[in-house]
């Protein structure tokens, strides 16, 4: 049992079958980073710079695309660096940091998007009040808050998984807490409760999402102009939360229930659509489809072609 507490080294065998084609992995994967850098810093860069758009709604996608920066941050460097390296290992310290960002990346993007259904649903359902409720104050403590708690439920569940490891290999081709849990010695309550913890996050927020848009659509039903605000303000953000839940609920019920059978290839297919699919998707989602958004990045565009 001694040598089993010198566990410090992890070895991520997700890659494990791909030595033949890993350079055609890592210039498409170099591609994908590039354009979720590129259309997450357009938009962010943006909302910050046009004062028209510091608005809660565009506020509240800025944040959104800068959790997106982190939580890739998280993933795509040291995916790179994988492609590269003839074996494929992290820390546990590294493993956990990994998985920390992760997590709570995805977990802020669940606070974000509710928060921004929240929005959608004071300006539709209760315009009149809509200025007196979204003040700037209480815009900046919703924003502190749907950062805190995912960093604050994170943090717990990466606590649980420091314990004692007896094993030291993880299938996948990055690390998370679930997989880390199952490698610890020790079976403790927190061990077994957190991950259930983290669960009802992401339950309760959607259900907090499916609740506002089944009543802003019983509003919207009866008037023309409202239904037309909910089209044009409404539409970009349930794409997102569909993007979103769906890729993310496919990962977490394949990690927890999944069959092994699958091959490697799928299984790592299914593993990264929740960290390819959502950081592209969203940011070009409302870029096309805000026109506020969409005519200020067209403006900016000609304005620096023409200084050229």
């Amino acid at each position: 049992m001694d040598n089993v507490s010198q566990i410090t080294m992890l070895t991520l065998s997700g890659l494990n079958g791909t030595a033949n084609y890993r350079f055609i992995l890592f210039g498409l994967t170099v591609l994908c980073y590039c354009v979720i850098l590129l259309v997450k810093m357009t938009i962010i860069v943006t909302v910050i710079v046009d004062k028209s758009l510091h608005e809660p709604m565009y506020i509240f996608l800025c944040n959104l695309c800068i959790n997106g920066l982190y939580g890739t941050a998280g993933f795509y460097p040291k995916f790179l660096i994988d492609l590269l390296s003839p074996i494929q290992v992290i820390s546990h310290a590294g493993c956990l940091l990994q998985g920390f960002v992760l997590h709570s990346s995805a977990c802020a993007d669940s606070s974000l998007l509710a928060l921004m259904a929240y929005d959608r649903y004071v300006a539709i359902c209760r315009p009149l009040m809509y200025h007196s409720v979204m003040t700037k104050q209480r815009i900046c403590v919703l924003v502190f808050v749907a950062w805190l708690l995912p960093f604050f439920l994170m943090f717990l569940s990466t606590v649980t998984s420091t314990s004692r490891l007896c094993g030291s290999n993880i299938p996948k081709i990055y690390c998370v807490n679930w997989v880390v849990n199952v490698l610890t010695c020790s079976d403790t309550i927190a061990k077994n409760i957190i991950p259930y913890l983290n669960y009802t996050f992401y339950l309760g927020h959607a259900g907090f999402v499916v609740w506002t848009y089944i009543y802003m659509m019983k509003t919207c039903l009866k008037s023309k102009e409202t239904m037309a605000r909910f089209m044009q303000t409404c539409i970009p953000h349930v794409l997102s939360v569909t993007v979103f839940t769906v890729t993310l609920l496919v990962e977490l019920l394949y990690m927890r229930f999944g069959s092994k059978d699958l091959s490697q290839h799928v299984q790592n297919f299914i593993a990264i659509e929740f960290l390819l699919f959502p950081p592209i998707f969203n940011p070009l989602i409302y870029g096309f489809k805000l026109a506020q958004i969409r005519k200020n990045i067209v403006l900016y565009s000609l304005q620096n072609c023409n200084d050229h």
